[in-house]
Parts: C-alpha cells; sequence; structure tokens
C-alpha cells in the first residue's frame, strides 16, 4: 500500500472542537464487513450488537498534562515543552518535545511557572525537536511529580485549534484511566459513560484492559510513499495474565472480542502467538499495521473517524477492508460524522 492512497479531502469543519455532551451520544457508523452494510446509529446503540459473555477490551491507560509553557533564561522566549517520557526518577530526567527548537541549546535553563519555582536544564539533543531535560527540584518525587503536573495542560491535539479548557481535563480521558504514561487519549474509549459500562454489565458483556501509554507517533507525519519502509515510534504496553485468561475463555468458548479502539488492537497483535492468542507482555511496541493484515485475536473493533494519511486510518483500513473503509469514509463526510479524537465512532463488525 502507498502513502497517497489514505488521502481523502475533509472539511476543516467537520473536525470536532469539543466533545458531545454526554459521552455516549456521539453518532456512530456501523460497518458489516462481510455484507458491506453501513447503518447510522447513536453511540449507546453499540450494545444491540453484542451479547452475554462476549468481550470488549479497553486501554486503561491515563493521560498526563503533557503540555506545559516555560521561558527562557536571559531572553524570555516563550517555549512549548510537551512532555513525552520520564526517563530517569532519581535524576529527574525527561524525554520531551521543545518548540520553537531551533532555540533551545545544550546547556540553556528554561523556568516554568509564574514565580519561576521550576527550572529545567538541557542536557541532550535527541532529535531535531527532542531534548532530555534534567529538572531541579528539592523534594520527594512524589511532590516534583505534583508540582509539574500542576503546570502542565492536557495535551488535546494541535488538530483541535483552541485553548484548552477546564472540560479538557476530564473529558480527554477515559472513566477507567487507571495507569498513567500516555500523552494521546485512546479515543474510541471516551464514549463509554457510566451509565453505558453498567448497562453492558447488565447485558453480561465482559470487559477487560490492557495498558498501552499512546504516544505522538500515531500524529508523526510519515514521510515516505512506500509504507513498508515507515517506522513507527515505540509505545510502552503491559498485557496481563488476566486479560490472556479472558481472551482464551472467548476463543475457547466462539465469544466475540471487540477492541475498543486501535491502540487495545495493536497491543493484542503485537502480544498474539502462533495460535492466535495472546501471551503475557510487558515491555514495547512498534508495530505498524496497514493493509493488507491477517488479524487473529479480535473479529470486531470500535474506533474514532481518522485523518487523512494516519496511521491509524491504515489500520482501520486493515481490518475493515480498504475499500469498503474509503468507501465508509466517503460517506461520512457526505453525512457530516465528526473527526478526530471528540469525534464520533465507527464499529466494524
Amino acid at each position: 500500500m502507498k502513502l497517497s492512497q489514505f488521502k481523502f479531502k475533509l472539511p476543516e469543519e467537520l473536525i470536532a472542537l469539543e466533545p458531545t455532551h454526554n459521552r455516549d451520544e456521539s453518532r456512530l457508523m456501523v460497518v458489516d464487513r462481510k455484507t458491506g452494510e453501513i447503518e447510522h446509529k447513536v453511540f449507546k446503540d453499540v450494545l444491540s450488537y453484542f451479547d452475554d459473555k462476549d468481550l470488549f477490551i479497553f486501554n486503561n491507560t491515563q493521560v498526563f498534562p503533557a503540555r506545559l509553557y516555560g521561558n527562557k533564561e536571559k531572553t524570555g522566549a516563550r517555549i512549548e515543552v510537551f512532555l513525552l517520557r520520564e526517563l530517569n526518577e532519581e535524576h529527574r530526567l525527561w524525554d520531551v518535545l521543545v518548540d520553537p527548537a531551533r532555540k533551545i541549546r545544550i546547556g540553556n535553563k528554561l523556568y516554568f511557572g509564574d514565580d519561576d519555582s521550576m527550572v529545567a536544564e538541557v542536557i541532550d539533543n535527541t532529535t531535531s525537536r527532542g531534548r532530555t531535560l534534567r529538572f531541579l527540584f528539592d523534594g520527594s518525587h512524589e511532590e516534583f511529580k505534583k508540582a509539574l503536573f500542576a503546570l502542565g495542560e492536557t495535551p488535546i491535539p494541535k488538530y483541535i485549534d483552541r485553548p484548552v479548557n477546564e472540560e479538557d481535563a476530564d473529558r480527554y480521558q477515559t472513566i477507567f484511566a487507571e495507569h498513567e504514561g500516555a500523552v494521546v487519549a485512546p479515543a474510541a474509549g471516551l464514549h463509554f459513560s457510566r451509565e453505558l459500562m453498567k448497562r453492558m454489565e447488565i447485558k453480561g458483556i465482559e470487559k477487560g484492559f490492557v495498558t498501552l501509554h499512546s504516544g505522538l507517533g500515531a500524529y508523526r507525519e510519515i514521510d515516505v510513499e512506500d509504507l513498508t519502509k515507515h517506522k513507527m515510534d515505540s509505545e510502552q504496553m503491559v498485557i496481563n495474565n488476566t486479560i490472556v485468561g479472558q481472551v482464551d475463555h472467548a476463543k475457547d468458548t466462539n465469544q466475540r472480542i471487540c477492541a475498543i479502539g486501535t491502540t487495545v488492537m495493536r497491543a493484542l497483535e503485537t502480544a498474539v502467538t502462533t495460535e492466535g492468542r495472546i501471551k503475557a507482555f510487558d515491555g514495547w511496541t512498534n508495530k505498524f499495521i496497514f493493509p493488507p493484515y491477517e488479524f487473529t485475536v479480535a473479529d470486531s473493533m470500535i474506533t474514532n473517524f481518522h485523518l487523512p494519511y494516519s496511521t491509524l486510518l491504515m489500520m482501520t483500513a486493515a481490518f475493515g477492508g480498504y475499500d469498503l473503509i474509503m468507501q465508509a469514509y466517503e460517506e461520512a463526510v457526505k453525512e457530516g460524522y465528526r473527526f478526530g479524537a471528540y469525534g464520533d465512532a465507527m464499529l466494524i463488525i
């Protein structure tokens, strides 16, 4: 497959800038891979496509307030610092992106907060935009993290072109977020409300969790036409024995398995065995899924509507079938579906 095959015309006004008032009341497009039929529903209707003992697998990563703004020493220039991951707890080392990058060199100090109470020193250049910062802070690690995150804001994607507001802290986070480490929310999970989870339970649909700490790799522009030459950024993931047992049981009893989002699908396909099961996993994945690809664990998937040329669209097309998904996207644009993390959802069965 070529990059250019994932181009489509997306009117700017279809990129969702705000979430729906209620999590489970976004629109839902249902795409049937066998018949090619496309239906238009409301997200809370999703349960009508599943039965007792079917298994929904969620990503329980937690987004942290990764975007902060500092001032460069001497010049006072405003610098955006995007925290990616903590490299060393003891020495307060963080892998970050800085913007504008050209102004930041090794040895520069950056000051954060109204009173410049947090100071960081640039100690390494890792990529054109990436840096390693050492934060200078006296106190425990817990106090440091609390102070650092108090300075940060919810890292809504750049394509949501507006200032961050108070609602984002709650809505750009799933209600089951548990393990801190993501800078990108698993968007398909954002549609699940407490009421919907309760209805799932009443209907007997099982739930299980994997953890994949989504980074910015999904938003990085692909700069090669031949997709086999694209390298994904590595992301940390954990699959424990509990979910392994749940998947085994679902497979043994012919129950359906639904991956809630591309991150879950990626995690499952990273940990897959030759028998089509999954094994416990604690490490990193840079798996890039694009058509053609043979999926072996989940037989259905919920995902949002993704932007042109994105790796997320490529995985969706791999699962739903390229022609059918591109046709569905054409219909989504025509029908005014909302795209992006705060947008509407698609169920592929």
